[in-house]
């Protein structure tokens, strides 16, 4: 059983919700979309950065150090929304192993809430995305951000 505090793992959860609610809602065309007459990337880009983020800190709360950033879920699968519904799946489960797993040390704890806060980093940004592409915005995502 994990040592991080409930509430912790609990955001978590919450926040993989948020993701799946997200992929499951918006077209599988607007993964491939980037926001128009400003730099931006993709959607599906924003969430290999979120299962890259999973997969990365999911190591770095194992092992109470950084083993730098990887990711599973290749560019070409980012505009197909099973597999990056898939790898979101995957990468929630690594990182939630991983939390229920390691010792809570203050190294493992901060790569926890660093894993929560670049969560809620991307959720910010796709809020932006799901405006300015003019995407339907998931209930779960208008209810947690008041939207």
């Amino acid at each position: 059983m994990s040592t991080v505090l409930p509430v912790v793992r609990e955001r978590l959860l919450d926040s993989f919700q948020l993701y799946d609610d997200l992929v499951r809602g918006v077209p599988e065309s607007s993964l491939a979309q980037k926001l128009p007459g400003i730099a931006s990337n993709t959607v599906g880009a924003q969430l290999w950065c979120v299962v890259g983020a999973r997969e990365s800190f999911a190591g770095a709360i194992r092992a109470g150090a950084w083993p730098g950033f990887s990711c599973s879920l290749t560019a070409a699968e980012t505009v197909d929304r099973e597999a990056v519904a898939g790898a979101l799946a995957r990468a929630a489960e690594q990182a939630l192993a991983a939390v229920d797993e390691a010792e809570a040390d203050d190294d493992r704890l901060r790569f926890v809430l660093r894993l929560l806060e670049h969560e809620a980093s991307h959720q910010g940004q796709l809020i932006r995305y799901l405006y300015g592409l003019e995407l339907a915005i998931p209930a779960s995502w208008k209810e947690r951000y008041a939207l």
